[in-house]
């Protein structure tokens, strides 16, 4: 709680349908996740109870909500909201890897990216791969990964391709392939240094961003810009007409093959 710190309040009087406006700080000092409860206990003005005649049928989760009085009554509500703080590097001017093609040809790219601040020695936060930042209700555009230094700390790294817009994401997500190859980790620093293999087979011109998001199952979160370009393809061939005189026509016939359907 020196990181993720909830201020304490108490005899705040709140009218009906009003708002209050819970203060919360988050300072982190490394990239990992931290976890708090906020908790809301609502007590009437006047000290009386709201009554309640079947007090000692209430079901489990009710009575983990309320607190019951001596006569029966409900003395007081309870609200329990869940706060993850999950740290994230910021935005900075970084220079976008370019990764440049030919349409209808294919390139792989190595990509480099830096990982400050890891948590040295961190473990994964329970159930974080469900609640992580990252889409993962879609396993196909997420990619995860287990590295170890030969310890017996096991660091896992969440990554995808994230894209501006859905209409770029329809461009770009076909013709682009993302794995991790290699890690490296510098334990003076506590930096991990990550390399991608990128491969993109577009098979139109394009010039489109894309960010590629990495995650520590600790917490952290990694954002890193990637420029995506592809140029006019090559010509295919060169087509010759003669002709056999004035006014008279001149044909010529080639093949087009479509490669979908």
């Amino acid at each position: 709680f020196k990181i993720l710190y909830l201020f304490y309040l108490t005899g705040i009087r709140l009218a009906p349908k009003e708002k209050l406006d819970i203060p919360l700080l988050f300072m982190p000092e490394t990239m990992k996740m931290y976890e708090a409860v906020v908790v809301i206990h609502v007590m009437r003005e006047n000290g009386e109870n709201w009554p309640y005649e079947d007090s000692a049928e209430l079901n489990k989760d009710l009575k983990s909500s309320v607190t019951l009085a001596e006569n029966g009554g409900i003395q007081g509500i309870l609200w329990k909201y869940p706060v993850h703080g999950i740290p994230e590097v910021p935005q900075q001017k970084l220079v976008p890897a370019v990764v440049r093609c030919r349409a209808r040809q294919r390139v792989e790219r190595r990509v480099e990216v830096q990982l400050t601040g890891v948590a040295a020695g961190a473990t994964a936060v329970p159930g974080m791969r469900n609640s992580a930042m990252l889409n993962t209700n879609k396993p196909a555009n997420v990619q995860e990964v287990q590295v170890t230094d030969g310890s017996l700390t096991t660091v896992e790294f969440l990554y995808e391709l994230q894209y501006q817009s859905d209409e770029i994401k329809s461009q770009l997500e076909s013709f682009v392939g993302l794995h991790l190859v290699q890690r490296e980790q510098d334990t003076e620093s506590g930096s991990e240094t990550l390399t991608f293999n990128i491969v993109f087979a577009p098979n139109k011109p394009m010039r489109n961003e894309a960010t590629l998001v990495v995650q520590c199952t600790t917490g952290g979160v990694w954002k890193f810009p990637v420029l995506f370009i592809a140029m006019e393809p090559e010509v295919d061939d060169v087509i010759n007409i003669e002709a056999v005189g004035l006014n008279k026509e001149s044909i010529v016939g080639f093949k087009l093959t479509s490669q979908t359907r």
